[in-house]
């Protein structure tokens, strides 16, 4: 003991157990009277203590309460979610509108979010005759075109009862009278507003879903009205730039709307007339609106207003202070103008330019007229002349202030073209301030350079400018009544004379013979697909009747170039001396001349009878190289024919030279070649610039494959007939005894 006492560590340290065991809260005591929503334990080393458990709230022994986490941590769940409190704890659910990415009770420490549930892909929500737009958390109804809902208002829910019923001005604007109202009643609508942006944003919220053809014109209307608006309102808007923007963008969202391709139905519903003079009047507002509102501007402005399908560029500025040449690029488009050369001191004054960009004007503005083409109003009835790039505008005022020399401008086209087939014409949209009827014209205007992709223009003036394309096709419509006359002139002339080689080939009986037979099948084969063609080639209503038309034309044809087969190898054998049965012979050329064109088309039809007739003409469709089940078949018959007139004029001219035969026997054999070769240049060359034209379709190929096919009856008829000596003998005996036949024939 003395020793502890004269320590005094092992005295500190013997004092600390005694006051231990003498502690009356002692730690297991502690922990025994924790609550039952408590935990013991120790935290940074102190002594055990009682703990609420998470969720919960007090001092761990005597109270532990819930701890309301929706309540005390503000927007736990976020904005997509819902709070819910439970006993110690809490859990999300995603709002209506929205589904989770995981369970559907989570906390947001858990990976899971919510995402937007579409609606519209679940069926027909809307109803008939109507569209669902999906937006985040939610979605709304609209009408289709051509019906209106039930309520007072262009977006609804399906719940509330909307339906949608057929709008009751749906063929409104093929009626004046009910157009002048229904523009009356818009205008009504909109004369309470006569602020220019309260103005402009009722008319896009109106025209922001699918519009009748008569709602365009009544808007179109109205919107006319907002230039002298921006007039009035000059004062006020005066060194105020961001109220130009404005008003700016709320014109740019409201032509958008009229003019989105979506649009581009009810605008061809609308007579040409009419739909010219609206969309003139469209145009025409956009300049005058946006220059007037520039004017009131006393600083120099820069604007930029991008919409889903238009764009518009503002700019003011003093000429003194800005370069001459003012160059802007719009959606891949360029446009540069340049004013006149002038002396320094005369230029003073603000200049306001717009510039504007329309994507699907182009498709309202259909070509109906051009100076360049006599009958360009069958190019734009077929849609072969096309506006094949943007429209751009451009305005300057005062136009006096800043003169312009020249505007130049490189517009990319629609679709990649030919340059070589097809042709493109710098166009602009002329039309009378006063009337506002509009129309494609070129003069003044030049190309300066094109290729595949874009076209370069100069003019001398400005307005809304586009590139206009012709394909090489559409050059053929220009003739498209001349090769009809043609055509129809030719058959007539060739069924004439083809009629008269049958009757020369029957009646005539010292003429008679293998070859004469030959001519006659020939002819009557090429008669009957003349005849069909003249008649039927255009009986298209029908799809059954014009493919048994095309069926029968595909078999005559085929049954003449047989025939022509015939008589080469019919020559043939003459030459080389085959001896062969008469009878026996015909039998076979009957079965060959009639039988291979039955089974070509019998296979033919079987593989593809859908492509016997098109939506144009009865004949053979081109599609899937259908058209070669007849070139084929054509083109070995002409190979084969100029094989064996080869052989026959070597034999020929070889015997003659060599041998001295009977001089009588190849004379003849020379004849019959020369008629022969003849015919086969007729069938020949038909087809040959038949195959060009499909191949290469020019206004040329047209015209020498028109003639050809047209009159090649009347060809054979000279070549078989009236150059054949025999055949003059014949006709000599048969009109010598008639004395007015008589002086003709001596």
């Amino acid at each position: 003991m003395e020793s502890l006492l004269r320590s005094p560590m092992k005295l500190v340290l013997l004092t600390a157990w005694l006051s231990s065991l003498m502690d009356p809260c002692r730690s297991s005591d502690i922990c025994d009277s924790c609550h039952h929503l408590a935990t013991c334990k120790t935290l940074n080393g102190s002594n055990d203590a009682c703990f609420c458990n998470n969720g919960y709230t007090g001092d761990g022994t005597t109270f532990c309460h819930d701890d309301n986490e929706c309540q005390n941590v503000t927007n736990i769940c976020g904005d997509k979610g819902n709070c819910t409190n439970t006993e110690g704890s809490y859990y999300c659910t995603c709002v209506p509108g929205y589904t989770s990415t995981g369970p559907a009770n989570f906390q947001p420490n858990d990976g899971t979010d919510c995402t937007d549930v579409d609606e519209c892909q679940t069926g027909q929500i809307c109803g008939l005759n109507a569209h669902c737009h999906n937006t985040n958390g939610s979605f709304y109804c609209t009408c289709q075109r051509d019906y209106v809902p039930t309520s007072d208002t262009k977006h609804f829910h399906p719940e509330n009862g909307v339906r949608c019923k057929e709008h009751p001005q749906k063929y409104c604007h093929d009626d004046p009278r009910c157009i002048t109202q229904t523009v009356n009643r818009t205008l009504e609508y909109m004369s309470n507003l006569t602020e220019p942006q309260g103005f402009l944003g009722e008319i896009s919220k109106q025209t922001s879903g699918e519009l009748t053809s008569v709602e365009l014109i009544s808007y179109v209307e109205a919107l006319s009205r907002t230039t002298s608006m921006m007039g009035v309102g000059e004062k006020d808007h005066a060194n105020k730039p961001s109220i130009i923007n404005s008003t700016l963008t709320k014109l740019v969202k409201a032509v958008n709307n009229l003019v989105e391709k979506d649009e581009l139905v009810a605008w061809s519903r609308m007579k040409e007339e009419r739909r010219d003079h609206t969309i003139t009047k469209l145009l025409h507002t956009v300049e005058e609106s946006a220059l007037t509102l520039a004017s009131s501007s006393n600083t120099p402005t820069e604007l930029e207003i991008k919409a889903a399908e238009m764009e518009l560029k503002l700019y003011t500025f003093d000429v003194r202070e800005k370069k001459a040449k003012l160059s802007v690029s719009m959606g891949g488009d360029q446009i540069n103008l340049s004013p006149k050369s002038t002396p320094e001191e005369d230029r003073n004054g603000s200049v306001s330019v717009v510039f504007v960009r329309y994507d699907s004007v182009g498709d309202i503005l259909k070509p109906s007229s051009d100076p360049g083409v006599t009958d360009y109003s069958r190019y734009a009835g077929t849609g072969e002349i096309t506006v094949n790039s943007q429209v751009i505008a451009a305005a300057v005022k005062p136009a006096d202030v800043y003169q312009l020399d020249h505007v130049t401008f490189t517009l990319r086209h629609n679709e990649p073209i030919d340059t070589v087939a097809d042709v493109t014409k710098c166009a602009f949209w002329q039309y009378d301030p006063a009337s506002l009827q509009g129309h494609w014209a070129t003069h003044g205007c030049e190309r300066l350079h094109v290729n595949s992709t874009a076209t370069t223009c100069s003019c001398n003036h400005l307005t809304h400018f586009a590139i206009l394309m012709s394909s090489g096709r559409a050059n053929l419509v220009a003739h498209y009544n001349i090769l009809t006359r043609i055509t129809q002139l030719g058959m007539i002339i060739s069924l004439i004379c083809l009629s008269m080689c049958i009757f020369t080939f029957w009646f005539f009986s010292e003429i008679q013979s293998t070859r004469t037979t030959i001519h006659k099948n020939l002819c009557c084969s090429l008669f009957m697909a003349e005849f069909i063609f003249l008649v039927g080639i255009n009986m298209n209503t029908h799809k059954l009747f014009c493919s048994v038309i095309a069926g029968l034309l595909h078999y005559f044809f085929l049954a003449a170039f047989a025939w022509m087969c015939i008589e080469g190898i019919h020559l043939y054998l003459i030459v080389v001396g085959v001896i062969y049965n008469k009878g026996f012979l015909h039998r076979n050329f009957y079965i060959f001349g009639y039988g291979s064109p039955a089974v070509v088309v019998a296979i033919s039809a079987t593989l593809g009878s859908k492509y016997y007739g098109t939506d144009k003409v009865c004949w053979l469709s081109t599609e899937n190289n259908f058209i070669w089940s007849f070139i084929g078949p054509a083109c070995l018959i002409i190979l084969v024919n100029l094989l064996a007139f080869g052989v026959i004029i070597y034999k020929v001219y070889r015997h003659t030279a060599v041998k001295k035969p009977e001089i009588s026997h190849y004379e003849n054999i020379r004849s019959c070649a020369r008629g022969a070769l003849a015919l086969l240049f007729v069938l020949g060359a038909t087809w040959t610039f038949g195959v060009l034209h499909i191949l290469n379709e020019t206004t040329l190929t047209a015209y020498l494959f028109t003639i050809t096919n047209a009159f090649q009856g009347m060809f054979i008829f000279i070549f078989l007939c009236v150059l054949s000596r025999k055949i003059q003998e014949e006709y000599y005996r048969l009109f010598k005894n008639v004395p007015c036949c008589f002086e003709c024939l001596r």
